[in-house]
């Protein structure tokens, strides 16, 4: 109770922001307060908490095991309180003069994106995007820590901690260059081994995915001779040689002038593609507003 009557909140909202940055220069900034303002306030934390909270280290400064365990319950906190002392005011797309932070991988942002920012632009024309490669194994701390605002991910990579809501369910077609002689009518299976792939390896370096398990299974192999880290790289070099890929159908659109696609001679399964926020987002009106945009962009299910 000495320690509550000593507290206030403001010493809340520096302890939350020193947490996150890991820095007394880059906290004032964000708090838009001066750096012996800051330091001073540390002291204070320090001594409520009996705890050094933050040590000096090469890269900035070391949460102790103490800090730690409060970073979620302060957040959790200073949401709650946020929402406490909010105004009711609707959001006004007109007026925001917000930067919404998304994770989208490439082929979800012509997917995905695109078609969203003209409407977006128009009815929010003093708002900013920032887009950020879609990490799924951090995508749940991004959320959380308000990295990010939205996500982008397959209903298989969404963490089930998340909200998410269904936004398409993506295929495959097999893409070549217009003129590729093995492209001309759906290959075989047999053709289909004997083609030269280049295939998306977002870990880096990998040549095998989900379709030479398949393979695998009926006693076959194809040949896949690159593998390159992103999408959108792939048309152009398909469009300037005789590899072919397994490309997701909505990122191709308007990038088809010069290639041909066909079925796979197999079943390939596609993906669901979802949305995926924070609890800590999900009544905020900017946010639900975005949600909504996304939505209205990319049509029915």
């Amino acid at each position: 109770m000495n320690n509550l009557k000593r507290l206030d909140l403001n010493l809340l909202v520096t302890l939350e922001a020193l947490l996150s940055e890991r820095s007394v220069t880059r906290a004032a900034a964000r708090l838009n307060l001066s750096q012996p303002s800051v330091s001073i306030q540390l002291a204070k934390l320090r001594e409520i908490y009996r705890d050094p909270l933050l040590l000096p280290n090469p890269h900035g400064m070391l949460p102790t095991a103490r800090a730690l365990g409060l970073l979620a319950p302060l957040r959790q906190t200073l949401a709650d309180v946020g929402r406490l002392v909010a105004p009711d005011q609707p959001f006004d797309p007109r007026q925001a003069e917000v930067t919404w932070q998304l994770a989208a991988a490439d082929a979800a942002e012509y997917a995905i994106l695109l078609p969203m920012l003209p409407r977006l632009r128009l009815a929010a024309p003093k708002s900013r995007l920032a887009i950020r490669e879609a990490a799924p194994k951090r995508m749940s701390r991004d959320l959380a820590d308000g990295v990010i605002d939205l996500g982008f991910l397959s209903r298989e990579e969404a963490p089930a901690e998340l909200r998410h809501r269904p936004l398409f369910h993506e295929n495959y077609l097999l893409v070549g260059r217009r003129d590729h002689p093995l492209l001309q009518r759906p290959p075989s299976l047999e053709q289909f081994c004997q083609l030269e792939f280049v295939m998306v390896s977002q870990d880096g370096g990998g040549f095998r995915t989900q379709i030479d398990t398949l393979l695998a299974a009926q006693g076959l192999t194809r040949r896949v001779v690159m593998s390159v880290p992103h999408f959108l790289f792939i048309p152009a070099l398909l469009a300037k040689s005789d590899m072919v890929a397994m490309l997701p159908s909505r990122m191709l659109g308007e990038l088809l002038g010069e290639l041909r696609t066909c079925a796979a001679p197999l079943e390939m399964p596609g993906y669901d593609m979802v949305m995926v926020w924070h609890e800590r987002s999900h009544l905020d009106p900017a946010h639900s507003w975005l949600r909504e945009q996304v939505v209205a962009a990319l049509g029915p299910l």
